[in-house]
């Protein structure tokens, strides 16, 4: 079984929940950039929380299917097509051999997933079938989909989906202004108090460099502590000369526009990262599109871990 991809989209890819265990050589998490519209579409379709979907950015593809499958179509809001009769998202959809899939335009968000029951069954690499395009590492060669492509669907498992249809009160919110929870980052004490203070009073606005590696946030400059900068470290003053970064830092490069690192960011450098995104906010802005209005608010860790394991509630709620 497989998808004919007539035309690729923007920036398909495959990605599941990611690569664990290489970050320390280099080799980021990746993996789906709204992890939890991912797992609801393999929810639907009866598939396991492992399994690989196609990520869609903005300009999803149209394709054609050559056996029958069942698919789910969820995350950003955007018009499904099937043979050019619109379908619904956040619910399971039948298709016949030759059916044709199609797309029209965002409304919301930034990126889509569809999930086919079998999951997208390409060769597993480091651990997951996910897409690193920088490193040219799993997916379908190690690159985004294009015109041509074959894109290859597994065996269903015969499980029973725990949804038809994901209910509205669970589905993520798209949203024009967001808030998004911060932990302090390894070298916060770089920034003056007035610094921190413009981070987190500040409605930072996504602008459209906002990919897998990172998003960046216009607003005003942030005011760094005055030093001497050490030995190897730059005369920038959010220069340091090394250290590893953590999935979702916070660097300012000059003190202007906020970057916050993502599934397929570096693992290291010199930036000092002042803050950190919770892992329970990482979908929120995965989500977010250009223009977003972006709030960050520190939170404790104790805060942090409630929101964790409130986003592990809905999880279940989803897969029963």
């Amino acid at each position: 079984m497989a998808f004919d991809i007539l035309e690729p989209g923007l920036a398909t890819s495959v990605q599941d929940r990611g690569r664990f265990g290489y970050y320390n050589v280099g080799i980021p998490q990746g993996g789906a950039m709204d992890q939890l519209s991912a797992s609801m579409a393999n929810a639907l379709v009866g598939n396991t929380d492992d399994d690989a979907v196609l990520e869609c950015a903005y300009l999803g593809p149209r394709f054609t299917t050559d056996t029958d499958a069942v698919i789910a179509v969820t995350g950003a809001p955007v018009e499904v097509r099937v043979n050019g009769t619109p379908m619904d998202e956040w619910s399971r959809l039948s298709l016949a051999a030759g059916d044709e899939v199609s797309f029209g335009m965002l409304s919301g968000g930034t990126r889509y997933y569809i999930a086919v029951q079998g999951g997208v069954d390409v060769p597993v690499v480091l651990g997951s079938r996910s897409t690193y395009t920088l490193g040219a590492l799993g997916g379908l060669q190690g690159r985004t989909l294009k015109a041509g492509d074959t894109v290859p669907v597994g065996a269903p498992s015969g499980s029973r989906p725990a949804m038809e249809v994901i209910p509205e009160n669970l589905r993520p919110v798209f949203a024009k202004e967001v808030t998004v929870r911060i932990l302090p980052g390894l070298y916060d004490h770089r920034l003056t108090t007035e610094g921190m203070e413009t981070l987190v009073s500040t409605a930072w606005k996504l602008t459209p460099v906002a990919d897998r590696m990172g998003l960046r946030y216009a607003g005003p400059d942030l005011e760094w502590k005055p030093r001497i900068q050490p030995f190897g470290a730059g005369s920038d003053p959010s220069n340091i000369v090394d250290a590893g970064y953590a999935i979702g830092s916070i660097q300012v490069p000059g003190g202007k526009e906020p970057i916050v690192l993502h599934r397929d960011a570096v693992s290291g450098g010199g930036y000092a990262m002042v803050a950190t995104v919770i892992s329970a906010d990482m979908d929120v802005v995965a989500r977010s599109a250009p223009g977003t209005l972006t709030h960050f608010e520190p939170v404790t860790m104790e805060q942090a871990l409630a929101a964790r394991a409130e986003a592990a509630r809905i999880r279940r709620a989803v897969w029963g």
